[in-house]
This record gives structure tokens, sequence and C-alpha cells, in this order.
């Protein structure tokens, strides 16, 4: 867990205005937003249980933190109304992915940013390989996590274009660890 959460100490602190967590899970972003730049998160997430662990750790933060407890594909925000939506380690899990994009496309204001943090699809075919065999298991086993989603692709067909991408793997098992962070805006 420490190099997921070094990545996202990169990603997080970007955060402007009013943003959108998508997937907030058990809140574990919330401590590296800069709470002089932010001034309200809504943490959407489908899992109760996650959203109970989310609303102890938005007790310690300096900003206002409402729960949305819908998929990321129903989001109940005005168009054009977040200077920034935030995913982390959550693509992986979106069942329809680029209606769950276009719905953050949709509530993300004209030069507002997509900020995203994902593991996916590696570039070297013999981990990609891995990837592809395994995927149908692990997705099973870990709560619909998917090993070789190609996350710069489903950016850009859920209406975003990248103005920033980096990748590299991180330590531990390589077919769960090649990682894609960056920025994009609407199309």
């Amino acid at each position: 867990m420490k190099p997921n959460m070094r990545q996202r100490e990169k990603v997080v602190p970007l955060a402007r205005g009013r943003v959108l967590e998508v997937g907030i899970g058990s809140g574990l972003n919330l401590s590296y937003y800069d709470p002089s730049k932010v001034t309200k998160v809504w943490g959407l997430d489908p899992s109760p249980e996650m959203t109970i662990m989310a609303k102890r750790a938005a007790r310690s933060v300096r900003f206002e933190v409402e729960f949305i407890d819908l998929p990321g594909d129903e989001i109940p925000l005005d168009g054009h109304s977040v200077d920034t939506v935030l995913v982390t380690y959550t693509l992986c899990t979106i069942p329809e992915t680029e209606p769950a994009l276009r719905e953050m496309a949709r509530v993300l204001k004209p030069g507002g940013k997509l900020l995203f943090c994902e593991h996916g699809a590696a570039p070297d075919p013999a981990v990609r390989r891995w990837q592809d065999a395994i995927d149908p298991i692990w997705k099973r086993l870990g709560g619909g996590c998917h090993l070789n989603r190609e996350i710069p692709k489903l950016i850009e067909r859920g209406g975003f274009a990248i103005t920033g991408i980096e990748t590299m793997y991180l330590p531990g098992w390589r077919p769960a660890t090649f990682n894609y962070w960056g920025t994009a805006v609407r199309q």
C-alpha cells in the first residue's frame, strides 16, 4: 500500500476549488487535499460501509465534505458545477466506465480538470498476457477490479482529452502495479 499512497500524495494535492471524488472509498485521500485550495469535496461511492469509514476520516479535515451514496454513472450534481474531478484506483472497478466518465465530464466546469491515478494495462507483452489471463478470476476476488483496463483510452472515450500523463510500475507484483497518473480536460 505504501507505493499507492505515495501516488495519491502526488495527485490529490493538485485538486482545486469544488471537488468531486469518485470512489472516495474509506476516505484515504482526504488527508492529502490542500485545505488552502479546496473549498468542498463531494465524495461519491456506492458502498455504504465505505462511506461510514470516510465520514470518520472527514471529521479531521478543514473543508466541507458531502457524501453521495451512488455509483459513478449517477452523479446528482448540476452540469458545470465542479472545478476538479478526482479518481484514484477507481476506474478499474466501475462496471460501466464510459457512461461514468461522461457524467464526470458533464459536471466539470469549463477549464476544470480530471485528476487520475489508476492501475491498468501494462505495456510489456509478457505482463499483459498475465493480466489478460488472470483478469476473470481477479475481478471476482478483487471486488470487480480489472487488471487490464486501458486507462488512457477509457478516459478519452469518456469525453476527456489527456493533457498530461506519466506511467511506471510501482514496486510489487507486476500484473497489478502498472500505474497511470495525470490530468485531463473535457473535450
